[in-house]
């Protein structure tokens, strides 16, 4: 069985036929703009890289969605993206590039990496030599003036935690992105090309992080100086570039957004509402939360810091719990929709006795709840150790008032009440209940500022690299309405709209799961 994509990385109209294999067909600029000219990749001139005949990805490059499957699977098609990495040839003119960068929102490990090598991928691969950032999040387009940076200025960023440009938080509004894009208008007698990148920050839809990126190609009236001023959704960055090499009518800006799974949906109306207006604008993205919860990518970039800086939260927490006559050490780590970091922590710590996750009800009182587990494991050890994500037993904890239910924050995401707080409340009243005057203590401990403030590890320092990497020669390359990342450790192009859909929770049912109640020994929680 084969199946075909009939237009490739390119733009190249190409029948791709590859047995048994469903190559997820990519939009591209041409797609819209069949005239658009392109040009040779100027790393054919890069001192730093000997381009061979292997060197440059061909549409027949695709990676693999799934790598595993059973013998006797029934035959069918394997779905499959293509590869990320440079092409051949590009469709902007690096001379012309102008950009800017923005951090908005919470943070998280990596973002000034990821600032760092968009800088440095723009200057040194690609020969940019215009790059701003700016300041206070996305309202420093309405109150500051950009700063110049280059590889000089953010050599050493990717030490540093949290983000060098400052951050800030915001709401969402759809018509007030797309007008001021379109209110600034094109001059198409001026043969400057101006490429501006805006990389912004935040936390998204149910609550995942999100970095977020906007690239802006536009003309530029003399060769001024300009920087696009756009109101960004939390967790929304976009990524513009227009070629003024065609008429007005027909200029292109690309954008790339880089976030979480709703950075990726608000990422979906950009796009759906540039197309509904006609204003030929491509977009892209890069996918960021450090809760690990957009689908299809291996992980997201910052994850695996935050699961070492959560294991050393875990570790303090057993010395406080062994320390102490019936002490229970308590730890609430990040993840309001998934507990993939509470789960990685676990499973690296090996201290812990118990595991809450959002995927995974749980319950307190009776035969097999939490408080019966806890203290025949008291008996037997004379302490514990329970870790809970911020979105586990939000089903459980009573609410004052119906408002709290509808509470939102600054980025539009529900406001959960502290499940930790909670439990440590619920831990002594039961203690007092049931033990009278037994010694029994209870250490809280809430890491969630120390794991996003801190630099990212060499593992996320390489991500950052790579997945900033692969955003620059998408975007050079006229890709559109895509995101990067790695899919099966091999970096891929994916339409937005399919990692939009795609969710990353935990399956409690795999086996992963069953290693972390193997460890802990703790109940399925299910009622009998």
């Amino acid at each position: 069985m084969a199946s075909s994509a009939t237009t490739d990385a390119g733009g190249e109209d190409q029948h791709l036929t590859i047995p048994n294999i469903k190559v997820q067909q990519l939009p591209h600029l041409l797609h819209t703009l069949p005239s658009l000219r392109s040009h040779p990749n100027p790393l054919d001139a890069n001192p730093f890289f000997r381009p061979s005949s292997e060197f440059y990805i061909t549409p027949n490059d695709v990676v693999l969605r799934h790598i595993l499957h059973g013998a006797s699977d029934a035959p069918g098609p394997r779905l499959a993206y293509h590869r990320a990495g440079p092409r051949k040839a590009v469709y902007f003119e690096p001379g012309h590039v102008r950009a800017a960068i923005v951090t908005c929102g919470g943070l998280c490990p990596g973002m000034n990496t990821v600032i760092r090598e968009l800088v440095v991928g723009l200057w040194d691969l690609y020969g940019a030599r215009h790059i701003f950032g700016v300041e206070a999040g996305y309202r420093g387009f309405y109150s500051g003036e950009p700063v110049a940076l280059n590889p000089k200025m953010v050599h050493d960023w990717h030490r540093k935690g949290g983000t060098v440009l400052e951050t800030s938080r915001g709401g969402f509004d759809l018509a007030r992105i797309v007008d001021a894009i379109q209110d600034r208008g094109f001059n198409q007698s001026i043969p400057c090309v101006h490429l501006n990148l805006l990389t912004l920050r935040s936390k998204t839809i149910r609550a995942s992080t999100a970095e977020s990126i906007l690239l802006f190609v536009r003309p530029c009236p003399r060769h001024g100086t300009v920087v696009r001023r756009c109101a960004l959704a939390a967790g929304t960055a976009l990524l513009l570039a227009k070629s003024t090499s065609l008429p007005a009518s027909r200029a292109t800006w690309r954008v790339y957004i880089i976030g979480g799974d709703g950075t990726m949906r608000g990422m979906v109306e950009i796009f759906n509402e540039i197309k509904c207006r006609k204003l030929n604008i491509a977009v892209a993205g890069i996918p960021k939360t450090v809760d690990n919860d957009v689908g299809i990518i291996d992980r997201s970039f910052g994850f695996q810091t935050a699961v070492e800086m959560a294991q050393q939260a875990i570790s303090a927490a057993h010395t406080e719990a062994e320390s102490a006559v019936n002490g229970v050490g308590l730890v609430k780590l990040m993840g309001r929709s998934t507990g993939h970091i509470a789960l990685h922590a676990t499973l690296s710590s090996r201290d812990v006795d118990c595991c809450l996750i959002p995927e995974n009800d749980f319950y307190l009182e009776g035969r097999g709840g939490l408080l019966e587990f806890l203290g025949a494991r008291l008996k037997e050890n004379g302490h514990a150790v329970v870790v809970v994500a911020e979105g586990a037993g939000q089903d459980v904890i009573p609410r004052s008032d119906e408002a709290h239910v509808e509470e939102k924050d600054e980025s539009g995401n529900p406001v959960f009440l502290d499940v930790g707080r909670w439990l440590k409340s619920e831990l002594k009243k039961w203690w007092a209940r049931d033990h009278g005057t037994e010694l029994f203590t209870v250490k809280y401990i809430d890491p969630t500022y120390m794991v996003r403030a801190v630099p990212a590890n060499a593992t996320d320092n390489l991500y950052c690299t790579l997945v900033a990497h692969s955003a620059i020669h998408g975007a050079m390359a006229g890709y559109t309405g895509f995101v990067s990342g790695p899919i099966n450790g091999n970096y891929g192009y994916i339409p937005v709209e399919d990692v939009a859909r795609a969710k990353n929770r935990v399956d409690t049912r795999d086996h992963k799961w069953a290693w972390v109640r193997s460890l802990t020994n703790q109940p399925d929680f299910e009622k009998r």
